[in-house]
């Protein structure tokens, strides 16, 4: 009953992330460089998950309009997440300079989770998500030339297991965050 009410709640979430990886998929593992308050060092998925399940959000671009909410709705709603044992960790096509910036950025997100650079595209394409590029003269919200391609939008949630439990695509920044924490928290119980 509890894995039909779960499949229920996320069937709406699921059908629109087409591509990606879908629930009960192995999550491809992930060595790369993330930035978290501003410093960058190695990040692991198999080692967060050691710690409990991980919420994976892949976003377009640091410092576009949907990704700093979403950042922000992320960094506001940490406490919840963390109560129910979860990590976060975001994924863009960002470098880890400019993550550096973003990570730190109170507005943004405020030094409480780790973003990851995927600069190859090499994480999100093993998600099987798209990748497009940036239109020449693409600027983000400060002004800069954004100079590398963008991921979709989709966020997957990780047991300790490595099986993704949830795939959340197709919503907007804000109810992105929304549902992986209605997923989270139904995971460990917190209704």
């Amino acid at each position: 009953m509890k894995r039909f009410l779960l499949a229920c709640l996320l069937m709406g979430a699921t059908l629109s992330a087409n591509a990606a990886l879908k629930e009960g998929d192995t999550a491809p593992d992930i060595n790369t460089q993330a930035s978290q308050a501003g410093k960058a060092s190695a990040y692991s998925l198999k080692e967060a998950l050691k710690k409990g399940p991980v919420v994976l959000y892949f976003y377009p671009s640091a410092y576009t309009n949907g990704c700093n909410l979403q950042a922000h709705s992320f960094a506001v709603n940490h406490e919840q997440f963390a109560a129910a044992g979860a990590s976060i960790v975001g994924v863009s096509l960002d470098n880890i300079a400019r993550l550096n910036e973003f990570s730190a950025d109170p507005e943004f997100c405020a030094g409480k989770f780790p973003v990851a650079s995927d600069a190859d595209g090499s994480i999100s394409k093993a998600y099987q998500l798209a990748v497009r590029e940036a239109a020449p003269g693409k600027k983000d919200t400060r002004g800069n030339d954004i100079n590398h391609g963008f991921a979709e939008r989709t966020t997957f949630i990780i047991t300790p297991d490595g099986k993704i439990a949830a795939t959340i695509g197709g919503l907007k920044a804000k109810e992105n965050v929304d549902k992986a924490l209605e997923v989270i928290q139904h995971l460990a119980g917190h209704h």
